[in-house]
């Protein structure tokens, strides 16, 4: 039976589902592969953990699927189900260590969300104005 990994990602409302098996260490994005998938910035922000350990991938296809969300939040998204399938396939406490050491949200979800828009204003925050004339 061949090795195979399931992993997820989470940034606001964008969820990324990661699958890892064997293979000649392809990524692909919604069957899109990572060369070619979005702008330059968010193939490097996806990208981190490959970059941290650069031979993490050999030997290994992970096909990642992502929704909702807004494109920097999926490709946080991303990056969290990517480095760990890569920390669940090797199952190396360095690698944990070393994503840890260098950005917590590669391995722990961002817990942020928007603030809820209360009334009497267009946001969160923002009030409408009054006037007294």
């Amino acid at each position: 039976m061949a090795k195979v990994i399931n992993t997820s990602g989470k940034r606001k409302t964008a969820i990324a589902r990661a699958t890892l098996k064997p293979g000649n260490g392809r990524v692909r994005i919604n069957s899109v592969p990572l060369e070619i998938f979005g702008t330059e910035l968010i193939r490097l922000k996806i990208a981190e953990p490959l970059l941290l350990m650069p031979n993490a991938l050999d030997g290994v296809d992970a096909a990642i699927d992502v929704a909702g969300g807004g494109t920097m939040g999926q490709a946080e998204a991303i990056r969290t189900a990517l480095a760990r399938g890569i920390v669940e396939w090797h199952n190396d406490p360095q690698i944990k260590e070393a994503f840890v050491a260098y950005d917590r949200t590669l391995l722990v979800n961002d817990s942020r969300q928007k603030e809820t828009k209360k009334p009497h204003g267009r946001g969160a925050r923002a009030k409408f104005q009054k006037s007294y004339r």
